[in-house]
């Protein structure tokens, strides 16, 4: 029996998701080419999913070993244990991969080592991260297990796009450069909508719009990513649900002189207590939505900060790429809301883009053009699965 089926595991500090899916049916050739429906039950790669939360905390399990314990009880209730012949690898989501990691690899000892020594750049990811992949190492000690890094799409940057300009000796002595994050997610987002449109990824540039709570921009190349908005920390770019994307450094030494906050604070503010809900109280766009239609000036100034600077990230990645054949929105808020995907491409019809209104406000849940017919610029809709993505990768490496 031939082992095609890939667990893939995103251990978080409180929490663990897993998906099991089976390679096999489809291959995962194919299903590259799926962009018609990437989140479709149909196509017989999902098999299982779920997640277990409130790690250590009361009424949660103990610890990690306790919720990858309960993954493999849930596993095993649905015929799908742990223990299973058909299982190939274990696939893990790893925050941080910094410049030593820009491929999916094989977990060793050295290897969890090495992550370990980047917990200074991802402190609040990479510790979590380790945990799943030692507990589940200790589970099926003899199985492949692989780690799949979010940084690792965004690693073909060249040096103009990855480096700030600050003293390159001291730069590289503390690991300060542009590493970018949601990586998986461009990188699938970016193939479905080549395949949306009929072409090869290398045929394509795309610009990928993942919007969430947390939200980066990337530019792609024929399939490869030479920019993208996240840098050093996800802090960088986009405004976001709680943090303030880009922002004058100059803040920070102002807020400590002036205003007395130390290091620790200033480090919440700009991550949870800015953005969207910083501005005006609330950080889901459904409900700022809601707040703008009774005429909220708070909510509404909310939504035009966050479109001013999506926007200029589109007309600046329009720059960088120098021909755009798409733009494909994908995540939560780029996924579901009409609103946010019109206002961002209003008035860009001199730069080829055209949305369709119609086409717009249909909801969905598979892959689509929302352009108009004339559009040079195709602008897509592309559910993003970000566990697809770590899975194929990680089968990619240990299929016979």
């Amino acid at each position: 029996m031939t082992a095609t089926r890939v667990l893939v595991l995103n251990s978080g500090s409180s929490s663990v998701k897993y998906q099991l899916l089976d390679m096999a049916s489809p291959s995962p050739a194919t299903t590259l080419n799926r962009a018609a429906a990437p989140h479709s039950d149909d196509h017989g790669s999902r098999l299982a999913c779920g997640i277990v939360e409130r790690i250590g905390e009361p009424g949660g399990v103990a610890d990690h070993a306790a919720a990858l314990k309960q993954v493999a009880d849930e596993l095993s209730a649905q015929g799908l244990g742990l223990d299973s012949p058909e299982l190939a690898a274990v696939g893990h989501r790893v925050v941080h991969g910094g410049t030593r990691f820009t491929e999916p690899t094989l977990i060793t000892d050295e290897v969890v080592a090495e992550i370990e020594k980047l917990v200074p750049l991802a402190p609040l990811h990479n510790p979590a991260n380790v945990i799943g992949i030692k507990v589940a190492r200790e589970l099926r000690p003899d199985l492949p297990q692989v780690a799949v890094f979010d940084t690792a799409f965004h690693s073909t940057m060249p040096e103009a796009a990855a480096r700030y300009a600050i003293d390159r000796a001291t730069a590289d002595r503390h690991g300060v450069r542009r590493y970018g994050f949601h990586g998986t997610s461009h990188a699938y987002v970016s193939r479905a909508t080549a395949a949306l449109l009929g072409k090869e990824p290398s045929e394509v540039n795309v610009i990928v719009l993942h919007l969430g709570n947390g939200a980066s921009a990337s530019a792609v190349r024929g399939g490869v990513c030479v920019d993208t908005s996240m840098g050093l920390t996800p802090l960088e770019g986009l405004v976001m649900g709680t943090r303030s994307g880009d922002i004058d450094p100059a803040v920070i030494f102002h807020l400590a002189r002036v205003g007395g906050l130390d290091v620790d604070e200033i480090d919440t503010l700009l991550n949870k207590r800015s953005g969207l809900v910083g501005l005006c109280g609330d950080n889901d766009m459904r409900e700022i939505g809601r707040r703008m239609a009774e005429g909220d000036a708070d909510a509404q100034l909310a939504f035009d900060i966050y479109i001013h600077r999506l926007r200029k990230y589109v007309g600046a990645y329009t720059a960088v790429l120098g021909r755009v054949d798409a733009i494909a929105f994908t995540a939560g808020v780029g996924e579901n809301s009409a609103a946010v995907r019109e206002a961002a491409l209003e008035g860009l019809e001199p730069l080829g883009i055209e949305i369709d209104a119609v086409r717009n406000a249909v909801r969905g849940n598979v892959a689509r053009l929302v352009s108009t017919g004339t559009s040079r610029v195709a602008v897509a809709v592309v559910p993003t699965d970000e566990e697809l993505e770590i899975a194929q990768q990680a089968y990619s490496l240990v299929r016979p």
